[in-house]
């Protein structure tokens, strides 16, 4: 083979590995460093760039994106003396690919590493109360720490999340009847503050009914009063009636109340549930005369009450009454 055309085959192949190594396609969210004889020199951003062959290489290939580290499970003392097993998860972000590469060796590692410590320092200094039920405290502790720490590598802690907290078994079987006393000692509270309602409804109930019933005994007895006043003023009217019948010489008035006293208390004596045999007074005839009297009265209204006889006509008979 002619030495001439080996030369030339020889110095195409190399320009072909010199124009392929020099072109350098950076794919979206990552950055490439650049190192010159194993010196940083300059970093390639998502898309095409150029770089010396046989002189220049690509360093490092630094993630831009938001990533999540798993923080491994430990077991950590608290500040009264439990042991809580706890994880978590780092979300981080490289902001500046230089530092990231260069300032730390394997980032993820070390942020994993940060994150284990400082969890065991945060904890270690609360209680288990505290623990259990500051949970978002715990977070906003540990982001400050471990953003602080990882600021000079480059890298931005956004968020950092305690994924698990789990106290020993008979820790959590205590909290268990605890929160179950708990439970029932509010139960008998609301039941006694029903119980408490209900009595004093009741009662109150029972106040109103007693007003309601005072009421109306003072009604009654104030109607009862007032027939007593209506019947008093009746009977002093038909007393003074009487009076006046008895001025003007008649003695069937007499007769009439007389007759109407006789009456009442014979009507008593024969309605009594003890009295099975009535007997009548030997001056029945006075009963007669009694009623012969009230007829008379009776007789007297009638003819008051008719009318004037008209002149110069024939006079009505009038029935004659024994």
């Amino acid at each position: 083979m002619d030495p001439v055309y080996l030369v030339f085959a020889l110095i195409a192949v190399v320009g072909f590995i010199a124009l392929t190594s020099a072109f350098k396609f950076v794919p979206q969210g990552y950055n490439w460093t650049v190192e010159r004889f194993g010196r940083y020199t300059r970093t390639l951003t998502p898309g095409m760039s150029v770089i010396t062959p046989f002189v220049d290489r690509v360093g490092r290939k630094m993630n831009m994106m938001e990533t999540v580290l798993d923080v491994p499970q430990q077991e950590v003392i608290t500040k009264d003396n439990a042991m809580v097993s706890c994880d978590a998860i780092v979300f981080i972000q490289v902001i500046d690919a230089v530092n990231a590469a260069y300032e730390v060796n394997n980032l993820h590692n070390a942020i994993q590493n940060l994150a284990l410590t400082n969890i065991r320092t945060v904890v270690g200094s609360m209680d288990l109360d505290e623990v259990l039920s500051n949970r978002d405290d715990i977070n906003a502790r540990l982001l400050h720490v471990i953003d602080a720490a990882t600021n000079p590598w480059g890298v931005k802690v956004t968020r950092i999340e305690i994924a698990d907290l789990s106290p020993p078994a008979d820790i959590t079987e205590a909290m268990n009847r605890q929160m179950k006393a708990e439970r029932l000692k509010r139960a008998e509270i609301l039941t006694a503050e029903g119980d408490k309602q209900s009595a004093i409804l009741k009662a109150e109930g029972q106040k109103q009914a007693k007003i309601l019933e005072a009421e109306g005994r003072r009604e009654a007895a104030f109607r009862d009063a007032e027939a007593r006043e209506r019947e008093a003023e009746a009977e002093a009217k038909a007393t003074a009636m009487v009076s006046e019948a008895i001025a003007k010489g008649d003695v069937n008035a007499i007769n009439y109340f007389l007759g109407q006293a006789y009456v009442a208390a014979f009507e008593k004596l024969a309605t009594s549930p003890q009295q099975r045999t009535v007997i009548i007074p030997a001056e029945f005839s006075s009963i007669l005369g009694t009623i012969e009297g009230i007829r008379g009265l009776t007789g007297a209204a009638k003819e008051a009450q008719t009318p004037p006889r008209p002149q110069g006509g024939a006079v009505p008979p009038t029935r004659r009454q024994d």
